[in-house]
């Protein structure tokens, strides 16, 4: 009997757990970086609970889009800067030979450096590498996406990985990031899960808005 009301007691947990990964999920969504650096800096305990809810959908995808910017890196030269954008738990920098940036909200490793990732504590064209693998998050993506062309060397490379099922309009972010100063250096939409995107850097971001720039929030339904 014991037995049966602690199996209960942990599906309760669990529900719980759910309910407030996806109640977070949507906050970061549907709020700008700066909202979602004021919500974690008064709460960093909802950070390491929806790190784990994250940790736990991603899981069950057949590859993780991080291991995919790994392999790419270590195609590369190890003298080649990376910066991180919403590097949770930094598996990228533990996995390559590259000086790595990790940028975040919270500090789930010592290497993180604590920030909004619209302003990074980064000299102007300082790293050859900017990632976010599945970290653009927030309604101000044209100001993160700024963010990285201002870091970025000229010529230098711009990863995305994101949630396939974000793109509503894949050609129309592809020229929008033309409008932030990249072009597309190659696009693998193979997985139903998650697009890789490769830009290089080719001057600055152009003034004004960028339309196109839009990706739906990814928002988790109930089990």
């Amino acid at each position: 009997r014991s037995g049966r009301s602690a199996a209960l007691r942990a599906r309760m947990e669990e529900r719980l757990l759910g309910a407030r990964f996806r109640y977070l999920n949507q906050q970061l969504y549907t709020g700008s970086s700066r909202d979602a650096a004021r919500l974690f800096r008064a709460d960093p305990a909802a950070f390491h609970l929806y790190h784990r809810g994250f940790e736990r959908q991603v899981r069950r995808w057949p590859e993780r889009p991080v291991q995919r910017i790994v392999r790419y890196l270590r195609r590369r030269p190890a003298s080649l800067v990376v910066a991180d954008f919403g590097c949770g738990d930094c598996t990228l920098a533990a996995s390559v030979r590259n000086k790595v940036h990790c940028f975040d909200l919270v500090p789930l490793s010592p290497r993180v450096t604590v920030c909004d990732m619209a302003k990074v504590p980064l000299a102007a064209e300082s790293v050859d590498v900017a990632v976010f693998c599945l970290a653009l998050m927030g309604t101000n993506l044209q100001e993160i996406l700024g963010e990285a062309n201002r870091v970025l060397k000229l010529g230098g490379t711009l990863m995305v990985a994101e949630v396939a099922s974000r793109f509503e309009d894949t050609h129309a972010f592809l020229k929008a990031m033309t409008q932030l100063g990249f072009r597309t250096v190659s696009k693998d939409l193979s997985s139903s899960y998650f697009y890789l995107l490769e830009f290089a850097k080719k001057g600055p971001a152009r003034p004004g808005p960028a339309p196109g720039l839009r990706l739906r929030p990814c928002l988790y339904k109930r089990r």
